[in-house]
């Protein structure tokens, strides 16, 4: 095998895409949080292949995943300095920096992935200008699969919630359990099964990729589609490097983002749809939303909305009023 052809494989095989980029006039290297074998990693590969396809071989994607290169709580960073041409983030790192950002995660007011789709359309005028303030381009965002409740026994309404010990990673996580009256446990995903064996947690909520892939049917035996929230990643470019490029290698890498928006946005529900089956055939129980859940889940989405809205101010405003005005 020649040295083009070593490449090449390497390349399809997407453990690092210096395949045909390494013969590319033009490097670029971008850099992401996430694993190649996640769904988004998956995707993530694809764009960079589109690119190199599209552009004729001139421009190649040395795709770094897994904070390999670069930290992902630093990558926008690095790409804002140049460091690398392209990051790619859950869009949640981002809040310190761009707090309009944080849509993503007020949680129990997207119920669907067409309510999803909304808010990102209700959200992306503004990230896409506080990212043009920053240097960057915004070339997609694709939504993970939703946020659902996992629990060791079978709850009916939020009252059940109450005084379970609940698995929590973040502000929003935090203040669930605090409405619920539930009580807080900081435990990492890799230590769940753990945590839940020796009884220090009884409810989490997290995706079905998540549960999947941590095992968690061990710990957890009911798994209810609360559908609490879709957390996004988005990939996005440094202005300077874009421009620096052909016209037909900007329109490459621009439409290549747009095709992998629209892709992972068709396989989110299929990733869902999967991983949710692999925890009913481990033995878990899935169930719908409890009914009487409903009109309280709604409730805490009117509290979280208005919560966030006075945290961030007018800029959560140009996102909710049309996100809830236009069909």
């Amino acid at each position: 095998m020649n040295r083009r052809q070593i490449l090449l494989a390497a390349a399809a095989s997407g453990s690092s895409l210096y395949g045909a980029s390494a013969l590319a006039k033009t490097q670029w290297k971008l850099g992401s949080g996430y694993k190649l074998e996640s769904f988004q990693g998956k995707n993530l590969a694809g764009f960079a292949r589109d690119v190199e396809s599209t552009a004729g071989g001139e421009l190649g994607i040395e795709l770094h995943p897994d904070n390999s290169l670069v930290p992902m709580a630093g990558i926008l960073q690095a790409v804002i300095d140049g460091k690398l041409q392209a990051g790619e983030v859950i869009m949640t790192t981002l809040v310190k920096d761009i707090p309009a950002a944080g849509a993503d995660s007020v949680p129990f007011i997207v119920r669907s992935y067409e309510d999803a789709a909304r808010l990102w359309a209700a959200q992306r005028p503004v990230i896409e200008k506080r990212m043009k303030e920053r240097g960057l381009t915004v070339l997609s965002a694709v939504p993970w699969p939703p946020q659902c409740l996992y629990t060791i026994k079978p709850i009916t309404k939020a009252e059940d919630l109450k005084g379970s010990r609940m698995r929590t990673y973040n502000s929003t996580t935090m203040r669930i359990a605090e409405l619920l009256g539930a009580k807080p446990v900081e435990v990492a995903m890799s230590e769940v099964g753990k945590a839940a064996a020796e009884g220090r947690i009884d409810t989490m909520i997290t995706s079905a990729t998540t549960g999947v892939d941590n095992k968690v049917w061990d710990a957890f035996k009911y798994y209810y589609e609360v559908n609490a929230w879709y957390p996004k990643n988005i990939l996005f470019v440094n202005n300077a490097a874009l421009a620096a490029l052909s016209p037909a290698q900007r329109s490459a890498v621009i439409e290549a983002g747009r095709r992998a928006e629209q892709k992972g946005w068709e396989q989110s529900p299929l990733v869902a749809r999967d991983t949710t089956n692999e925890l009913r055939a481990h033995g878990m129980k899935v169930e719908p939303l409890p009914a009487l859940l409903i009109p309280q889940i709604r409730r805490f989405g009117e509290t979280f909305s208005k919560e966030w809205i006075r945290a961030v101010g007018n800029e959560a405003n140009e996102i909710f009023i049309p996100y809830y005005t236009k069909p």
